[in-house]
Parts: structure tokens; C-alpha cells; sequence
């Protein structure tokens, strides 16, 4: 057998390349070095700027230069870093050799000694890290993940009194609305995506220990704390004053925790859906050229929301990880983060595709209003609640001497299936008030859903 050509082990980088690619473009390894080369940048201008150790400013095109090559990193910068650390074997060191090369290239050697000037790799790392992960998040996971909520919030909307027989234990039990359904995971999808828009990112820069030692011993008199401060926050993160050699990552376990949860929310409404549209609730729309089963010609697999649902869970498992490892480092600093945070790109990426999932999922199933109506119609016993409720009211208000309205219930409909005509006999027998007797005889179980279609107001 002859050997394949060079392959992605990972399924993101294979078969769901197109759905994920826009992961890629913040959390691959060159996106991560693209960020280093821009934190490395932006703090040799800095300190330019500042005129620090008698250095003069950068000239405008200067400036411009060195971040149109931090912005316009590419392939060639890829195969020189590359090439870098095969002698470095260091990944920070290798970008630190690449920006002074752009220097040179550039005739700013007098700026030189600025490059990488008292950072610790972490300086730059937990930076890029911050801007990339932030990026990813916000740029591409958050608005996919808000167009599934709206299109949720749609079809909770469209169906808002569309009439469904409840199940609670997996059992017949009080009629709700679909939509009114729908709407509950939209409000809970809403919550969580505000959570996670809401998280501040941080970022420190502060030395080998967080200490400013090697800042203080090149210059005294410099107020280090003020301008790690402006620089952190000129990078649009939030500045972290107390640290050791690395950011604690407490804001990446928040995050991690965050996302993890609107995954549980988002499997919550796969499993739901899958359910639905086992029990014939819900019909999938026949997708041309599509093959459900490689044997059986009839079937229409759910297959959307069961990729979603599996990839979910492979997204929560690896973010679950990151959040409980990356809080963790000995003492003032280890490597565990390392690898650990390499494989944030991978998290995102099983959590996107799942969303795209749903997206396609939830635009190719249709509510059977009929098949509702039908699970409606033969549980009539589900009006027992509302039966011995009135009953109860009836017996507070006078108008009732039935001694046991529960009980009452439970022996005429526990096990049984009724029919309509059998519980509108049992109505009129009742010994209650004209008035509520004809509103328990108007009821039935399509009619018994309470406010559920207001209830879907809530989503505006």
C-alpha cells in the first residue's frame, strides 16, 4: 500500500474546512504569529514614541511600514518563521528575529534594541493570545451564533399559538405552544451570548515575573506602570496590574465556561428537536440529490442536529479543559498553557460547525400542525389539571361540596384514555358553578395553553 499524500488529522481542517474556515483565520498558528509580530510592533513604536533611552520617534511612514508588514503577514513570513525557529527552537525568539530582519530592511537599525525591549515571551504571547482568541469570539463564533438565535427567535414567533401536546417525564402533560417552546432556548441562548459578549479580555505586560525588574534597572524614573497601562489598553484589552510571568487566564476560563454553557443550551434544543421530530412533530424537507440511508430509499435522517449535537459536545469537553487547566501554573510560571491554549482553535471550531449545523438544521424541518392537533385530540385526560383545578375554586367559592377534587380526577383519568365525549359527560355531572362548568365544557386541550402564545413577547 502506498502512502497518502500529507493529510489533516483533525476533521476541521478536512471534511468541514469550509464551514470553520473563519477560525482559522484568528486561531491557527500563523494567525497567532501575526499577532506577535503586531504586539512586537506596536511596542517598539511605543517606546519610540516616548522618545525612551533617547530614541527618536518613528516618521509616519515609518510607522506605516513596519504595520502594513505586521498586518500584511503572509506566506512568505510563514516559511521564514519556519525557518527561524528550526534554530531558535523558540517561537517568540524566531518573531523577534523576523521584525528585526523588517528592520533592517526597512534602515531602522537605530531602533533595534527596542525590539522584544524587557518583555518575557509571555509579554507577547498572552497578548496575541488575547487579540486573536477575542477576535475569533467576536468577529466570527458570536454572529454565527446570533444567527441562530435569530432564526429561533423567528420560528418561535411564527409558531407562536401553534398549539403542542407538552411532555413532562416523557409523558402526555399540559399543552403548551411550539413557539412558546422555542422561545424558552431563545431566551436562554440570548443570556448566555450577552455572558460572553460581556467578558472583559486582559492583558498584562509586565516582565519576566511581573515586576518591571528589567524595566526599572534600564530607567528608574520611567512611571512603567502608566505606560504598560496605556499600551495594554491601546491594544482595546482591558490591563491586568497583577500578574506573575503570565496573564492568569482567569478571563479565558470565564470565557471557555461561558461558551461551554450556550453549547449545553444548544444541545438542550438539539435533543429536543431530534425528539420532535422522531415523535412526527416536526417533518424534514426533502433536500434534492440527498440519501438518507445508504439501504432503506425512504428515510430523511436527521443528520443536521445530530452532527450538531455530537460536536457540542466535543466543544464543551475541550473548553471544560482549558478552563479547569489554564487557571493552574507553578508558582510564577510553567508550560502546561502552551499546548493547552494552541488547541482554543479547535474548541471554537467543533462549536462553530455545530452552529452551522443548526443553522442549515433549523431551515429544513416544518411543524406538522396536523400531527400536533392529532396528540392532542386522543389525550384528552392532559384537561384533568384543569378540571380538578376549577373544582378546587369552585369548593373555596361555595359552589362546590366535592370533597376531594384531586382524587377525584386521578381515579377517572390515572391510566385511562378518554375520549371527549367521555370527559364532557364527567363536566356536566360536576357540582360547580354554571358559569365554570361551561368553561371547562369550551376547553379542550387545544384551547388549554394558558398564555403561552403571549408569553413569546418576552423575546422582544
Amino acid at each position: 500500500m502506498s502512502p497518502l499524500p500529507p493529510q489533516p488529522i483533525s476533521p476541521l481542517d478536512g471534511r468541514y474546512r469550509a464551514a470553520v474556515g473563519g477560525i482559522g483565520e484568528h486561531l491557527s498558528e500563523a494567525a497567532l504569529n501575526r499577532a506577535r509580530v503586531h504586539v512586537e510592533v506596536e511596542w517598539l513604536i511605543a517606546l519610540a514614541e516616548r522618545r525612551m533611552f533617547g530614541a527618536a520617534p518613528l516618521d509616519d511612514a515609518q510607522a506605516a511600514a513596519l504595520r502594513e508588514f505586521a498586518s500584511g503577514f503572509g506566506e512568505p513570513e510563514i516559511r521564514e518563521l519556519a525557518r527561524l525557529e528550526a534554530t531558535t527552537r523558540h517561537d517568540v525568539k524566531a518573531v523577534e528575529y523576523l521584525v528585526r530582519a523588517r528592520l533592517a530592511e526597512l534602515g531602522l537599525d537605530r531602533v533595534a534594541e527596542l525590539t522584544h525591549f524587557a518583555c518575557t515571551s509571555e509579554d507577547i504571547n498572552n497578548l496575541a493570545y488575547a487579540l486573536t482568541i477575542g477576535a475569533a469570539v467576536h468577529e466570527v463564533w458570536l454572529p454565527r451564533a446570533q444567527e441562530v438565535l435569530a432564526a429561533i427567535e423567528e420560528r418561535a414567533r411564527a409558531e407562536r399559538a401553534t398549539p403542542m401536546l407538552a411532555h413532562t417525564h416523557g409523558q402526555p402533560a399540559t399543552p403548551t405552544t411550539f413557539g412558546k417552546e422555542l422561545a424558552v432556548f431563545a431566551a436562554r441562548l440570548a443570556r448566555a451570548l450577552d455572558r460572553i459578549d460581556d467578558i472583559e479580555i486582559l492583558g498584562k505586560f509586565n516582565g519576566a515575573t511581573g515586576d518591571y525588574a528589567a524595566h526599572v534597572a534600564a530607567d528608574p524614573d520611567a512611571d512603567w506602570e502608566s505606560i504598560s497601562h496605556a499600551f495594554v489598553t491601546g491594544l482595546g484589552l482591558v490591563w491586568n496590574p497583577l500578574t506573575t510571568q503570565i496573564e492568569s487566564h482567569d478571563w479565558q476560563a470565564e470565557l471557555y465556561a461561558a461558551i461551554a454553557h450556550a453549547n449545553r443550551i444548544l444541545h438542550n434544543l438539539c435533543t429536543d428537536v431530534w425528539t420532535y421530530i422522531s415523535m412526527g412533530y416536526l417533518s424534514q424537507i426533502p433536500q434534492a440529490g440527498a440519501t438518507g440511508s445508504s439501504t432503506m430509499p425512504h428515510k430523511i435522517n436527521p443528520i443536521r442536529f445530530e452532527n450538531a449535537e455530537a460536536n457540542l459536545e466535543l466543544s464543551t469537553a475541550l473548553l471544560n479543559s482549558l478552563a479547569a487547566t489554564l487557571v493552574t501554573s507553578r508558582m510564577q510560571r510553567d508550560l502546561t498553557d502552551s499546548t493547552t491554549q494552541r488547541n482554543v482553535g479547535v474548541a471554537l471550531g467543533h462549536s462553530l460547525l455545530a452552529l452551522d449545523n443548526l443553522a442549515r438544521g433549523l431551515g429544513e424541518v416544518a411543524v406538522d400542525r396536523e400531527a400536533l392537533a392529532a396528540d392532542l385530540d386522543v389525550n384528552q385526560e392532559v384537561l384533568a389539571e384543569a378540571i380538578q383545578t376549577v373544582i378546587r375554586a369552585e369548593v373555596v367559592a361555595g359552589r362546590s361540596t366535592i370533597s376531594d377534587p384531586y382524587a377525584l380526577l386521578k381515579d377517572l383519568t390515572r391510566g385511562h384514555r378518554l375520549t371527549a365525549e367521555e370527559l364532557r359527560a364527567f363536566v356536566e355531572r360536576l357540582d360547580i358553578g354554571d358559569v365554570a362548568k361551561q368553561r371547562l365544557l369550551a376547553l379542550t386541550p387545544a384551547t388549554y395553553t394558558g398564555i403561552a402564545e403571549r408569553l413569546v413577547d418576552h423575546l422582544e
